[in-house]
């Protein structure tokens, strides 16, 4: 008996023993096939700097314009994507563009997978192009150059597709975002709907406690620090610098999280992780003239979305001019555009949904609860749900009627009603919001602007006195081989360098991990050196969130406390007790043309025939829902297949529906009551009209309440209220004239 207890622990420590032999093992191979993966990357880095043009893209494509070839020479270029086989493009459909963005890293992110932008739109049979760049900027180039070039990029696309259903739709990333939003506002006409996905529009917008980033300007006294960053390059700003502070946003990722996963899952996460180092170790450079733009025009000085931002003929930039339906993409998140950057820019512009209409304006967004910022334009997960959509139903965006609206999204599955008029895996609906539900997110106190303000001011003094006293002497000490050396030098460089294979040392690492892979033993999933490790790896990146949250909570004390000070705003010429407003009146010329406008829409109410009075009950009947349904579109779409001859282009039956839903708006009693007048006498004609409205309403939800109550209203407008032959229930199949 006692021997026996003897023999069970010793038979447990040997298989202990015999389980953590296993994990050593394992552990070495995986160091090994680790290191040689790193190995892979530095190569990897090597020959893709060494390319004239690298990129990401994963599509063939055919360059349509080199930008350093034109007039003013930039170093974009626009191509057509060529679409891979199996995927039919239709040449009708409005073709899509790609705008990528330039921050440091290389051309490609929106065309990065098959699951992508790019392969989403071409999957939706539309032509795609994209708008890429150089590692190097051209002499003289500035943001203004690059803005004129992207226009004449759109241009030859438009030339390009003379038949196609609307005017391109741009979608532009991040930093191409808020540049694609400029270009738009200078030139409307060459636009159809754009995408903003990421894009900081309102740099200063956020709430406490997160979104620190946008406190390093004034932390760092402002912009002389971009100033002397470009000086110490010749005239050149390394985008490895915005790749760090990228980087420093989320420690436990940069320094542990990243490489754990391809360490712990070493046989499956090389290819993945390759394919992204690529892009994200591609750094380039921006002119001194392009950054210090972007730093002292948006992030510091946040003055795209108040009118400030001029160009060099006098122009001011007016985000109100833009007259395409605007996408705005952001999410919970991102923690480098938090949704109130990227939508706070409205609560700058407009005092209500009203004066959007007013402008003639459609805002349409959408917020994802958890991916970060790179998700929104690389994750495959939110292509397929969100990009998808989104190109899917570029039309239903394109005729929404003006003002604020929420994209949602709703699982297709069996019992949704009328799923063969959804597109996708998704129901996109688009539902009707006001500027309170984007103030409801968080935003500034007019302590807060006070402090940016102040911040904004430090910063253009400090500028001002390096320009002054420090620069002369800085550009006289740097050569162009001085500055090349420190880019060389710089970290983000050197860690893909050293492990390259021209060190000597990571000869012995590829041999050893061909052996390894030869020899390869997994350890089992239950080992519990398996199971320890994972909880260390957890108690590393739960220190470094740690360290990480301590240091943002600094921060932000420093800013508020620093800028905050009422002496401080008083030396720069700030009114420590002022009210801010950042909000801009209604310009007198656009109010003149509006009220022209509205005088030109009411002697029109009367005016028309039977399509403006469907169009009109529809909109009437609809507009009780508060929301518009993607199959509601498609439903249109099927019944306007019938008449050929009587069909509208998409920008006809886009200015059809606009006319209308402004006489409702300015009008409603005076626009219902002329329905009848609009009708012609024939009552099967009227019939089959109250039907096709009917049906299109029945095809996204079953019409009860209100919308009963309206829909029985128009029948009474129509002369069918004893009629009990004109409820027609949805038909797929049915055509109306």
């Amino acid at each position: 008996m006692a021997l026996d207890k003897l023999e069970l622990p010793g038979g447990e420590m040997s298989g202990l023993v015999a389980k953590a032999v296993e994990y050593m093992v394992d552990a070495g191979q995986r160091s090994v096939l680790f290191l040689d993966i790193m190995r892979q990357r530095g190569d990897q880095y090597r020959q893709h700097v060494a390319q004239t043009a690298p990129h990401v893209l994963s599509y063939a494509a055919e360059l349509v314009i080199d930008g350093r070839k034109l007039e003013e020479p930039v170093n974009y270029a626009l191509v057509r994507i060529i679409p891979p086989k199996g995927v039919e493009i239709d040449l009708n459909r409005r073709p899509f563009v790609v705008v990528d963005p330039r921050a440091g890293h290389g051309p490609g992110i929106g065309g990065f997978k098959a699951d992508s932008e790019i392969g989403v739109a071409m999957k939706a049979g539309h032509p795609c192009y994209f708008i890429g760049f150089l590692p190097e900027p051209m002499p003289g180039q500035t943001i203004e150059r690059i803005a004129r070039a992207e226009a004449i990029f759109i241009e030859k696309v438009i030339e390009r597709h003379p038949n196609a259903d609307g005017k391109p739709c741009v979608i532009g990333n991040c930093q191409a975002g808020w540049a694609v939003m400029i270009l738009a506002s200078l030139r409307p006409e060459l636009f159809g709907p754009l995408i903003i996905a990421g894009a900081p529009l309102a740099y200063w917008a956020g709430v406490h406690g997160k979104y620190p980033m946008r406190y390093s300007g004034g932390l760092l006294g402002g912009s002389w620090l971009t100033a002397l960053t470009s000086d110490l390059g010749a005239g050149k700003f390394d985008g490895a610098w915005l790749v760090q502070n990228f980087e420093g946003q989320n420690p436990a990722n940069t320094l542990w999280s990243k490489q754990y996963n391809v360490y712990s899952k070493v046989d499956t996460e090389a290819d993945r992780y390759l394919e992204f180092e690529r892009w994200w170790g591609g750094h380039v450079n921006l002119n001194a003239e392009e950054i210090q733009f972007i730093v002292d025009e948006l992030f510091i000085g946040n003055n795209l979305a108040a009118g400030r931002v001029k160009m060099s003929d006098g122009t001011a930039v007016d985000l109100r001019n833009i007259r395409s339906p605007i996408v705005v993409f952001c999410s919970e998140g991102d923690n480098i555009t938090p949704p109130q950057q990227a939508l706070h820019w409205i609560l700058d512009l407009y005092a209500d949904v009203d004066e959007i209409r007013a402008y003639g304006q459609t805002i349409v967004y959408t917020v994802h609860e958890t991916v970060g910022h790179l998700g929104i334009f690389v994750s495959g997960g939110v292509a397929r749900k969100e990009h998808a959509e989104f190109s899917s139903n570029i039309d239903l965006i394109d005729v929404l009627p003006p003002g604020l609206y929420e994209a949602t999204f709703e699982a297709r599955g069996s019992d949704t009603l009328h799923d063969e008029l959804a597109v996708g895996q998704w129901v996109m609906r688009c539902e009707a919001r006001t500027l309170d539900d984007i103030r409801a997110m968080g935003g500034n106190s007019p302590e807060d602007e006070r402090r940016f303000e102040t911040a904004k001011r430090v910063s253009e003094m400090n500028l001002e006195a390096y320009r002054k006293y420090m620069q002369p002497w800085v550009k006289s000490m740097v050569t162009p081989q001085v500055a090349e050396l420190m880019r060389n030098w710089h970290p983000l460089r050197l860690q893909y360098e050293m492990l390259s294979s021209e060190n000597p040392l990571m000869k012995p690492v590829e041999d050893a991990a061909e052996k390894a892979r030869e020899d390869r033993k997994p350890v089992a999933s239950d080992n519990p050196f398996l199971a320890f490790q994972e909880r260390v790896s957890k108690q590393i990146v739960g220190a470094l969130d740690q360290w990480r949250d301590s240091q943002e909570a600094l921060s932000e004390a420093m800013f508020l406390a620093i800028y905050g000070s009422p002496a401080l705003q008083a030396a720069v010429g700030v009114d420590p007790q002022s009210t801010p407003s950042r909000r801009r009146e209604m310009d007198p010329k656009h109010r003149a043309l509006l009220q022209a406008r509205i005088s030109e829409l009411k002697s029109k109410i009367g005016t028309g025939g039977l399509r403006e009075a469907g169009i009109r009950a529809l909109l009437y009947v609809g507009s009780a829902r508060g929301m518009v349904d993607e199959r509601s579109l498609e439903a249109m779409r099927r019944l306007r297949q019938a008449d050929e001859s009587a069909r509208l282009t998409l920008a006809e039956f886009k200015m059809l529906v606009r006319e209308q839903f402004f006489m409702l708006l300015l009008d409603r009693e005076a626009a219902l009551a002329a329905i009848p007048k609009l009708l012609p006498d024939n009552l099967d004609q009227r019939r089959k009209a109250f039907a096709a409205v009917q049906q299109v309403l029945s095809a996204s939800a079953e019409i009860s309440g209100e919308v009963s109550r309206r829909l029985k209203e128009v029948a009474g407008l129509f002369g069918l209220d004893d009629d009990q032959d004109h409820a027609v229930p949805f038909d797929p199949e049915a055509r109306a004239s």
